[in-house]
């Protein structure tokens, strides 16, 4: 009989952090409260988390080229807002509504990408600066006012198809859509490559400038779907609205398994990682946590999301990383 091995006994939790997590907090919160337990409940994390895993999606391609984007939740808000007041005063539907926040939010991704790759500017300066600018843009057309929208923007987002709502089939869309351009595409492949290396990225032939823009690009239109999915639930927008909504996503993206230093992730990662952190959500509130301590509990596992990965990244680093092939 072959000795334990120590070490790859704990390589191979560090590799699957996100699962352990998961099933300890499922089974925790289910013992506390047998009611979390009911597939209604789950049901309903999942839909709730439909939104927040868009985004981490998105996210998870910057973090994958080694950069940042914490403007999300400002473009959340300016695209939700710009869809919202078209469909409101301008009688656009639904559809033409949708589309106006996807080019509003591949517009905010532009301009990130823009001063990052041709004003190189460090990608955390950028994104704040446009997290800050995008809610003060927001706050101006607003007025500080709540808004609300017709009903028919909540008939979409509490729409059903085939027993499915539709915000976990945009959500399930999303993330295979993204699975294929990571793993069956010549530019998925070259995301890799420019967060492991982009020096060696360069060498390779790789266009590194236009690889990182359009990360940026789809993290924007990311942002701007999974606010909409957010708005057509509650159909109001207010000045908080999305506030504050990035820290769940970065925190989604790194417990979903990918590396906030490049290279190291995948798609399906951001699944488990925002149905993780709205069990957690859903569970504070099933076993009656005060509601002002749920923003220190959402802290703490930020922490141990990044506290892991630096672990993992550590580790892993000795093993083999996957093969790069980039398009001729």
């Amino acid at each position: 009989m072959k000795p334990i091995n120590a070490e790859r006994i704990s390589t191979l939790m560090l590799q699957n952090t996100t699962l352990i997590l998961f099933v300890m907090i499922f089974l925790f919160f289910g013992i506390q409260s047998p009611r979390f337990l009911e597939l209604e409940s789950i049901s309903n994390i999942v839909k709730q988390a439909s939104f927040t895993g868009v985004v981490a999606v998105g996210m998870t391609f910057v973090l994958l080229t080694a950069g940042i984007d914490i403007s999300v939740g400002s473009n959340m808000y300016l695209s939700s807002l710009v869809a919202g007041l078209l469909f409101r005063d301008q009688n656009f539907g639904v559809v033409a509504a949708l589309l106006a926040a996807l080019v509003t939010g591949a517009l905010l991704g532009a301009f990130n990408a823009f001063c990052i790759v041709r004003l190189r500017i460090i990608p955390f300066i950028v994104t704040l600066a446009t997290l800050v600018a995008g809610r003060g843009l927001g706050t101006v057309l607003t007025e500080s006012v709540t808004l609300d929208f017709p009903q028919s923007i909540l008939d979409f987002g509490h729409s059903k198809i085939l027993g499915l709502p539709m915000p976990i089939i945009v959500f399930t869309f999303v993330v295979i859509l993204a699975y294929l351009v990571l793993t069956r595409t010549p530019f998925g492949r070259q995301i890799y490559a420019v967060g492991n290396d982009v020096e060696a990225a360069k060498k390779a032939g790789i266009n590194t400038g236009r690889v990182i823009a359009l990360a940026y690009i789809i993290s924007g239109v990311c942002a701007a779907l999974g606010g909409f999915i957010l708005m057509s639930q509650i159909g109001r927008l207010d000045q908080q609205y999305a506030a504050g909504e990035e820290f769940n996503v970065i925190a989604a993206a790194v417990l979903g398994g990918t590396s906030l230093f490049g290279g190291v992730g995948n798609a399906f990662g951001a699944v488990v990682g925002a149905v993780l952190v709205q069990m957690v959500q859903a569970g504070l509130v099933f076993n009656n946590v005060n509601l002002y301590l749920q923003p220190m509990v959402q802290a703490v596992i930020i922490f141990i999301a990044v506290f892991f990965d630096s672990l993992r990244g550590t580790r892993l680093a000795r093993l083999k990383r996957r093969f790069i092939r980039t398009e001729a």
